[in-house]
């Protein structure tokens, strides 16, 4: 993201954090109590695995600049970042435990969710929807909305315009 963000926002993953820390630590008991080969190796393989996804999706990240929104899991290798210009529209909403966590299709768009239940739904141009998990929805919308209402007038250059 360009620019100082005019809002910022970290929210924890916390049950995340404890899934994943505790199966890391079930994987390293398993392969002490159960020292086969076999063993072994599914801690060489699954336990990297685990680890990386604790560092991945331990926290969500949003920052709002002045010309763009940018969404990234843990330490950043996970993002997307979408120009204001595409936001049609943000509204509060509220998830079923049935979405879940992390980033998935959830029939109206995607998802991205590392924690609780509140998000914020983006209308985007051409109709796409994205949701952003976060707890402080009210304060994501009013972001949005004052970086909204500074951005220049749209215009529609000659070589832009269709026939």
């Amino acid at each position: 993201m360009s620019g100082t963000p005019r809002y910022s926002h970290v929210q924890r993953g916390t049950v995340i954090v404890l899934a994943l820390g505790m199966s890391f630590l079930l994987c390293g008991v398993l392969a002490i109590a159960i020292p086969t080969l076999e063993a072994r190796l599914a801690l060489a393989v699954v336990s990297p695995l685990l680890l990386a996804a604790l560092v991945a999706f331990g926290s969500l990240s949003t920052q709002v600049g002045a010309r763009e929104l940018g969404v990234h899991f843990g330490p950043g290798w996970i993002r997307r970042t979408i120009p204001l210009r595409e936001i049609e529209q943000a509204e509060p909403v509220r998830n079923s435990w049935l979405m879940g966590w992390g980033i998935h299709y959830i029939g109206r768009g995607w998802l991205w969710n590392v924690s609780g239940f509140d998000a914020v739904e983006l209308r985007l141009r051409g109709g796409r929807r994205f949701r952003i998990g976060t707890d402080d929805p009210q304060g994501l919308v009013d972001a949005l909305e004052r970086a909204l209402a500074t951005l220049p007038p749209f215009t529609v250059r000659p070589s832009e315009r269709t026939s």
